[in-house]
């Protein structure tokens, strides 16, 4: 990698985006051991949990226990492990257990917002407030999330000046950096695009990510145009764990083995290595019994040709 190498940041959502629509139990010993095997491979932000009701995701009922099992900085330091807390309640018991950065999430569609969240997108923004208010005292920092940024499975399209609105309320508020989802994968290079042009008027490009769906098998090429947008970070699931629960049968999250193959044939450093990241896809997709992805295939059997 050359030292003039652009950097981009992934942010690794797989055990928590990605492990919590799974409907077998994943122990906890399996999730610590996913989380230090993603950063032995490089990742240097990992999603580790989610502070929401076991009731409603039985998944992350283990958050505090996830918390405390978390590598010592001394083993890899300067990773960091930020944890959704979708409000007040979850978000003193994430603080409580020790998080150091949290995640809230807002809706561009008013429909998905009732249906996901049981509110309206004002609603939702407002329950916030306490929360970064808090956050700013203490020094924890908070990172927004915005689903459904080009389309809804209730809406339809949506119209890319709501989601500008939306992530500039968010940063306003006092997110660090606002994340885009393309929540159930509809988006294509010309829509992303457009979006992306309406939020970058109201909130700076460093200041954003872009989380995007496989749904239609669209990901990558809008990781690809985002990148050439001038977004450098990106969100991403080993292996592509993650479904797709408003598609039924389809795939959600991207692989972050994708990203990173794409990533780095693009030049750019993101500080992963690939041979490793590959192993860590395909332990825990054994496990979980998920086919490989792609690029994962593709590099094994090339090294396993390699070996012969």
């Amino acid at each position: 990698m050359s030292a003039a190498a652009e950097k981009v940041r992934i942010v690794e959502v797989g055990p928590r985006d990605g492990l919590q629509n799974e409907k077998q139990p994943v122990p906890t010993a399996v999730k610590l051991e996913l989380i230090e095997r993603l950063a032995a491979a490089g990742l240097r932000d990992i999603e580790a949990t989610a502070f929401v009701s076991p009731n409603w995701v039985p998944q992350m009922g283990d958050h505090a226990e996830v918390m405390a099992g978390l590598p010592s900085a001394e083993r890899f330091p300067g990773v960091n492990y930020p944890v959704l807390a979708p409000n007040m309640k979850g978000y003193e018991a994430a603080v409580a257990a020790g998080a150091k950065e949290v995640a809230v999430f807002a809706a561009a569609s008013e429909a998905f917002s009732q249906k996901n969240i049981n509110c309206s997108i004002e609603e939702s923004i407002t329950r916030f407030e306490p929360i970064l208010l808090d956050a700013r005292q203490r020094g924890v920092r908070v990172r927004g999330y915005v689903s459904c940024v080009v389309g809804c499975p209730y809406e339809g399209a949506i119209d890319p000046g709501r989601t500008a609105e939306v992530a500039q309320r968010l940063f306003e508020l006092g997110c660090h950096e606002v994340s885009l989802g393309d929540t159930i994968g509809v988006g294509n290079p010309r829509t992303i695009l457009a979006m992306l042009e309406a939020v970058a008027k109201r909130v700076p490009v460093e200041k954003l990510a872009g989380h995007y769906h496989d749904t239609w098998g669209m990901a990558i090429a809008n990781i690809h145009a985002s990148f050439q947008f001038g977004l450098r970070t990106f969100d991403s699931s080993v292996a592509g764990l993650g479904g797709c629960p408003y598609a039924k049968g389809a795939s959600g999250n991207v692989a972050t083995e994708e990203v990173v193959y794409l990533l780095h044939g693009l030049g750019a450093d993101t500080g992963v290595d690939l041979d490793a990241l590959v192993d860590c896809a395909a332990w825990i997709g054994g496990l979980l019994q998920r086919p490989p992805s792609r690029v994962a295939a593709a590099r094994r059997a090339g090294r396993a040709a390699n070996c012969a």
